[in-house]
């Protein structure tokens, strides 16, 4: 299984009259760790893009809003991929506050798409290469 933790500080912008981090912003967050994650492995999405002609669009993603978090707070984003990819890769996120609590919690599914004939394609070899470190294969 393959864990990555990246913080992020909430800011103003991101939060709503109540500031509470508006609902809308938590797929950026979670964004964030997807990215951070591929690139504490040595990937990049631009390296995926210009080098490998493949791109990843978002196919899914459900999220569970479980307790606010609110202007200023040093949040841990959490990503988790707990099974290698095949066709298309999951990525499991939770959200904590500074006090450790799960605030937020998530799963995003993106497809492996070939940049020129935008049809589907198996997971780049060079993301299973990376990414099997943490598996028992």
């Amino acid at each position: 299984m393959f864990v990555h933790e990246t913080q992020i500080r909430v800011r103003y912008s991101e939060t709503d009259r109540m500031n509470y981090v508006y609902y809308g912003n938590y797929p950026q967050y979670f964004e964030v760790g997807r990215v951070e994650a591929m690139r504490s492995i040595g990937i990049s999405y631009k390296d995926l893009e210009e080098n490998h002609g493949v791109m990843m669009p978002v196919k899914s993603m459900s999220i569970k809003y479980l307790r606010p978090v609110f202007y200023d707070e040093l949040i841990t984003v959490k990503t988790i991929v707990s099974a290698l990819p095949e066709r298309s890769i999951n990525f499991h996120v939770e959200i904590f506050n500074e006090k450790g609590e799960i605030t937020t919690g998530g799963t995003v599914s993106l497809a492996f798409v070939n940049i020129e004939t935008k049809e589907s394609i198996p997971c780049p070899e060079i993301l299973i290469k990376q990414l099997a470190k943490y598996f028992d294969v």
